[in-house]
């Protein structure tokens, strides 16, 4: 693949065969940052994982760097009420559903009770290929409202292992207290070990590299277990 020069220059001095500790590998990611924009930095983790695992779930990072979501409730009744003082940007039932179909899609995130979920189905073409439809593995569907919509807008993330066995997940900015960074690296290696599966020989997690959007990426040491 080839690079521009802002990127080879970033890289002259980077020995890619080096595995950096934490806090060192954020240092050299942040000085090799060279866009104008504020970079996310972005952890992938490679698993020691077969075809049949799933790793995916949903925690709060300790320090949020996004924008806040757009929190949109399908609910009723008492559970609609409890979105609304909860802070969720948008509720509404079958009326909802139909202002979706329509075209309507101002919102980041569908959250909606289980006795919703017949009439949300109906949006699966709408919702699905977005990847905003509802889904208890990601705790989207639920009836602690409350709970939900509430770690949604403190920055809940959700994670997956994808096809190859990665884990991508932005973990902050490049103008960020590294402090910070770091934490939420940290939080989430530790956070994504507890999905061990049971069958798994030998370590879970194989390896661990940290990049900037721009900038080039670099192997962090494994802070496994």
């Amino acid at each position: 693949m080839k690079h521009g020069k802002k990127y080879r220059k970033s890289s002259e001095s980077l020995n890619v065969d080096r595995v950096h500790g934490v806090q060192e590998g954020l240092d050299l990611v942040k000085a090799m940052s060279f866009a104008k924009f504020d970079e996310t930095l972005d952890l992938s983790v490679k698993l020691n994982i077969k075809k049949n695992h799933s790793i995916r779930d949903t925690f709060v990072l300790p320090h949020r760097f996004a924008v806040e979501k757009r929190v949109l409730v399908f609910a009723k009744d008492d559970k609609a009420k409890e979105a609304e003082e909860a802070g969720a940007s948008v509720v509404g039932a079958e009326d909802l559903v139909e202002k979706i179909k329509g075209g309507w899609l101002d919102f980041d995130v569908c959250v909606a009770t289980p006795d919703m979920m017949r009439d949300v189905g109906t949006l699966g073409p709408i919702l699905g290929r977005r990847g905003l439809m509802p889904n208890p593995k990601t705790r989207t569907v639920t009836m602690d409202i409350k709970g939900t919509v509430g770690e949604l807008k403190q920055g809940r993330v959700e994670f997956r292992a994808d096809k190859g066995g990665v884990v991508h997940l932005p973990v902050g900015k490049v103008s960020m207290e590294s402090s910070k960074v770091r934490e939420n690296i940290e939080t989430f290696i530790s956070e994504l070990s507890k999905k061990r599966p049971a069958d798994v020989k030998g370590g879970f997690i194989k390896s661990i590299s940290l990049s900037s959007t721009m900038g080039p990426g670099l192997e962090l040491r494994n802070q496994e277990g």
